[in-house]
């Protein structure tokens, strides 16, 4: 069916996903949904581009991830299975809009300063 990779992106960690038609399977990378992310808050953030669309089952997903931690690959991988459904088919794309799942979380980790231990910590302050 589609034979395009897609490219879902979260902070540091970058998904690429492949649907194909079958009973709803998931891999991520060779490993079962369950097994990859066992917390339930993050199979269920992978899975909501199919409740929106109503296609729960009807697709096989393929998915190759790698940088970031859990909750940056779940939303990664999100962000790459609503784009490869907008390519089946163009009319989900205003139901994805709407649930913010077409959006590229811009938010990154700010680099370190210079004379500060973090970012924006600083040492503490010594009056004498």
């Amino acid at each position: 069916m589609v034979d395009q990779i897609f490219i879902g992106r979260r902070k540091t960690a970058v998904a690429r996903v492949i649907l194909k038609n079958g009973n709803g399977k998931i891999s991520v990378n060779g490993r079962d949904l369950t097994v990859a992310f066992p917390l339930s808050t993050s199979q269920d953030d992978i899975l909501l581009p199919f409740k929106v669309t109503d296609t729960e089952g009807k697709y096989d997903v393929t998915v190759n991830v790698v940088g970031g931690g859990l909750t940056g690959q779940a939303q990664a991988i999100r962000l790459g299975i609503a784009r490869s459904l907008i390519s089946i088919d163009p009319e989900f794309r205003t139901k994805l809009k709407t649930k913010g799942l077409l959006t590229r979380d811009p938010r990154m980790v700010e680099r370190k300063k210079y004379g500060r231990p973090k970012a924006r910590k600083r040492f503490q302050f010594s009056k004498r």
